[in-house]
């Protein structure tokens, strides 16, 4: 028996308005923006009536349908999976892959949680030494094809939080690191893989090293895996013997998609963290 656990996040667009004001021109990868058309509304009843060619009047019990119009989507928006394309068009010597070129197969994997929580700082890179603890925590070795699910306690905070945008975030080595390991899917609770967006132009602006612009998701160029980010719910699960399917919406040609991402854990297995 299994016991299944969400770890996608909600897509409320009343979460867009929550941004800080220079993060306002990405809120697509929120939420998107959402027109609701209610069944007893005018929105649902017209929208009926026009496909069916009938009136108000004709309708069966009064009530229209419901839908929903979803505008200013991204596609990294919420939880999603990251292919090759986002990072650059090649990767591991070869034109990167993009969402549809995935199979299923690559998407449910073994899983492993890495609990950096105790070391992790806010603003500040996640360094291999502190991988290596958490893997040594885990008790067994990363393995090929794993998926390694970095717990950085952003779960604390929710977008209400300033520290919600200032995630500890992985550095080009700490990536390598674990994809030289065997994982080739990565994925963390934090809003971004990477660290905050004002912390690398920071740095880059200060020592002009344009390789520490994005270089987490840019070490992707040099040996292929998944990035997967806006997780939840990584305390419910155990540090290892479960899978996790990663199962994005098939957008053709894209580089990344929105996905539902749920862990199968054994029901004898030991809870969570």
């Amino acid at each position: 028996m299994m016991r299944l656990v969400d770890l996608t996040a909600t897509l409320d667009p009343a979460n867009r308005d929550k941004l800080p004001p220079a993060l306002a021109h990405v809120a697509g990868v929120i939420a998107p923006r959402i027109d609701y058309l209610n069944p007893a509304e005018e929105g649902g009843k017209n929208e009926f009536c026009a496909s069916l060619g009938c009136s108000h009047d004709d309708l069966p019990d009064g009530e229209g349908w419901g839908a929903e119009r979803l505008n200013d989507l991204s596609s990294h928006c919420g939880t999603h999976v990251d292919a090759p394309l986002h990072s650059g068009t090649r990767s591991g010597g070869a034109p990167a892959r993009t969402i549809t070129d995935i199979t299923l197969d690559e998407l449910f994997r073994p899983a492993m949680v890495l609990d950096v929580r105790e070391w992790a700082r806010g603003g500040e890179p996640i360094t291999i030494e502190m991988l290596d603890r958490a893997i040594d925590a885990v008790g067994r070795p990363i393995e090929r094809g794993d998926a390694v699910l970095v717990r950085t306690g952003q779960e604390r905070y929710t977008m209400d939080d300033p520290e919600f945008f200032n995630q500890p975030g992985m550095s080009r080595e700490g990536t390598l690191h674990l994809t030289s390991l065997g994982a080739t899917i990565l994925g963390t609770d934090a809003v971004g893989w990477d660290l905050p967006f004002p912390v690398m132009s920071a740095r880059f602006r200060s020592g002009g090293d344009k390789t520490t612009l994005w270089d987490g998701h840019k070490a992707i160029t040099q040996r292929e895996a998944f990035i997967v980010q806006q997780l939840v719910n990584l305390g419910e699960l155990p540090a290892t013997g479960f899978r996790v399917a990663f199962f994005p919406i098939k957008l053709a040609r894209c580089s990344a998609a929105p996905a539902r991402v749920v862990a199968f854990v054994p029901t004898d297995h030991p809870g969570g963290q």
